[in-house]
């Protein structure tokens, strides 16, 4: 296997996300803008990526997910700033949009409870093995599309981003 990486112009590994990726809704006052990424290194046999932003230190008791994107091309190798729209119109090749924690689809940005300590949003890139995740209901939730993704997955990448309020 290759160095299977994920990076972004926007922010380095455990550095800073900006104001602009924070969410725009409850007390968050962002404009809920997913960061550019971009991947490199995926093993051979990859068919499909798929995209998860995952909040471990959210008060939850089971952590909290920002955006599951799945269906990627396997001829996509980054994703542009700003894509994740809840009405997906601006994915074209860059897959499928499950709901996020929040209740949305698509991109949900950073917005930890103010005053607490940096929590972590992992951005981690799956390798999958298959074209298209298949077998998934209508409309499925975050954690049978990530069940999905999980048992699809040839190899992983993270990159992770730092958010306080």
């Amino acid at each position: 296997m290759g160095n299977f990486t994920v990076t972004s112009h926007e922010f380095k590994d455990l550095d800073a996300l900006q104001l602009v990726h924070e969410f725009d809704g409850f007390d968050g006052a962002g404009q809920n803008r997913s960061p550019a990424l971009q991947w490199q290194g995926a093993p051979e046999g990859t068919k499909s990526f798929a995209l998860t932003l995952y909040d471990p230190d959210a008060p939850t008791g089971s952590g909290f997910w920002h955006w599951v994107l799945f269906d990627i091309d396997k001829s996509v190798n980054q994703l542009a700033a700003g894509l994740g729209s809840s009405d997906a119109t601006d994915l074209g090749a860059s897959g499928t949009q499950a709901a996020n924690d929040y209740g949305a689809t698509g991109y949900g940005g950073p917005c930890p409870p103010t005053g607490l300590p940096a929590h972590r949003y992992i951005f981690t890139v799956h390798a999958l093995g298959v074209p298209k995740l298949v077998g998934l209901p209508a409309n499925p939730t975050n954690a049978v599309v990530r069940f999905m993704i999980n048992q699809n997955t040839l190899a992983t990448a993270t990159l992770t981003g730092l958010y306080k309020r």
